[in-house]
């Protein structure tokens, strides 16, 4: 059974740093890509970061200089490190698997629950 669990999520003010991560299991952790997405209230999913199982990064939006993502493989998890947060971070962040299925090369795809993230002071 494939899980993903967040967490770290909190409350923190604005210019504040949180760590979140993703404990994955019941896959190969390791051949798979890893990424964060999140969620504002009214707005659509958007992916934040992603690392690859070659360890290559990429990060989108304004994630771009303040958050770094790297993984563990061998504790099997995913983290975010989020830097200089302001308020138009505040958002439910998600952990997203993408592994390949052998021998059809086909991809699937998990979500995490998710974790709340907010920042105010």
């Amino acid at each position: 059974q494939v899980q993903l669990v967040e967490s770290g999520g909190g409350l923190v003010q604005p210019g504040g740093s949180l760590r979140l991560s993703c404990a994955a299991s019941g896959f190969t952790f390791s051949s798979s890509a890893m990424s964060w997405y999140r969620q504002a209230p009214g707005k659509e999913r958007e992916l934040v970061a992603t690392v690859t199982s070659t360890t290559a990064t990429n990060y989108f939006g304004s994630a771009k200089g303040r958050f770094t993502i790297s993984r563990d493989n061998a504790k099997n998890t995913v983290y975010l490190q989020m830097n200089s947060l302001n308020p138009e971070d505040t958002a439910v962040y998600y952990c997203h698997a993408r592994r390949m299925l052998l021998p059809s090369r086909q991809f699937i795809y998990h979500w995490g629950q998710g974790t709340q993230v907010t920042v105010s002071s």
